[in-house]
């Protein structure tokens, strides 16, 4: 595409738009339908810049261009409580459902490495003096060590919250650095799974692995599952970025960008009730039974969560992205 005769010929029209756009007083009937129309106009012309002949300069002229124009159309809106029922009802479950193929075998393959490491560290005990002294390990797994102590160490309303906050950190980093191709996803999940295989292989090994269990059961089925959601998201993510399907990679990545936001809100509220249960129940007096039938409870709740609002939502068309009227504009595309 020539690009100077194509500003040449469109230009009249984004003069005319911006004109419209500057009026102070109201717009006539004609007036408002040629808003309109020079706004879906323009809408395309820059789709079509951005794919054809990007210019930095234009691009960004026409960019504001459409905004404006954009808010003229729609009007403003406010986010509010409708907004917030219908994330938590459709759009948040409706994403966890469509992207259950990636974060499932994810959830899979983690628990086996994790339960290999375990196997490989409680089976070696040259592995074992690798990782610290005997008497420091001795000092990690007899009862009342650090282990048992750890989710009794502080407060249960700021441990809480100091869970809450890394959790939610590391989820966020595997939605945000999934766009890498989904490589330091791997890595961060890796490290999740080798700081839980260490734990199973040092207490299996003092013969208390049920110890273990007991006191990360609880806490532990909900919030590695959220973490499994993220990384599985986060290599949905990087995936698109080599194999984006019939749409263009701008339009793929951007739509499931925007679904992997809204997955980071959502989980953070899920990874708010595993860190509630970690400061709360699992260091709480209950016999073990009980805490852990409340965390099999809570994985239970999310996993009907998922497999019976989230496909209900998804037969409807829900996907997990912003609606159609909120987002950007764009060129048709030849399939």
């Amino acid at each position: 595409m020539d690009l100077d005769v194509f500003v040449s010929a469109h230009r009249p029209e984004w003069d005319r738009l911006d004109a419209l756009l500057r009026r102070r007083r109201h717009l006539t009937g004609y007036e408002a339908d040629e808003l309109v129309v020079l706004y879906q106009r323009t809408a395309t012309h820059l789709s079509l810049i951005q794919s054809s002949a990007p210019d930095p300069q234009l691009t960004g002229r026409l960019t504001q261009l459409v905004a404006r124009a954009r808010s003229a159309v729609t009007g403003t809106r406010r986010a509010g409580w409708r907004d917030v029922t219908h994330f938590l009802t459709s759009g948040f479950p409706a994403a966890l459902y469509r992207t259950r193929h990636w974060w499932v075998p994810t959830a899979l393959l983690s628990t086996a490495v994790a339960a290999l490491i375990g196997w490989w560290i409680a089976t070696h005990p040259e592995v074992q003096s690798a990782i610290a002294a005997p008497e420091e390990l001795r000092e990690m797994t007899r009862p009342g060590g650090q282990y048992e102590t750890y989710y009794s160490s502080h407060p249960a309303a700021s441990f809480a919250a100091q869970v809450w906050t890394n959790n939610a950190q590391a989820a966020a980093m595997c939605l945000v650095l999934g766009a890498f191709l989904g490589l330091p996803v791997i890595w961060i999940l890796f490290q999740n799974m080798l700081n839980v295989g260490v734990g199973i292989g040092l207490m299996s090994s003092a013969g208390r692995l049920d110890t273990f269990l007991g006191l990360i059961l609880p806490h532990g089925l909900l919030e590695l599952t959220a973490v499994f959601v993220a990384a599985g998201t986060g290599l949905r993510l990087g995936w698109t970025l080599i194999d984006p399907g019939p749409r263009t990679r701008r339009a793929a990545l951007a739509e499931e960008g925007r679904a992997a936001v809204g997955m980071a809100i959502g989980l953070a509220l899920i990874l708010f009730i595993s860190g509630a249960i970690e400061g709360f129940v699992t260091p709480s007096g209950l016999p073990t039974w009980a805490r852990i039938g409340i965390g099999v409870a809570a994985e239970l709740a999310f996993l009907a969560y998922v497999y019976v609002v989230g496909r209900r939502a998804a037969r409807r068309g829900e996907t997990g992205d912003l609606d159609a009227a909120e987002r950007s504009a764009s060129a048709p595309t030849a399939a």
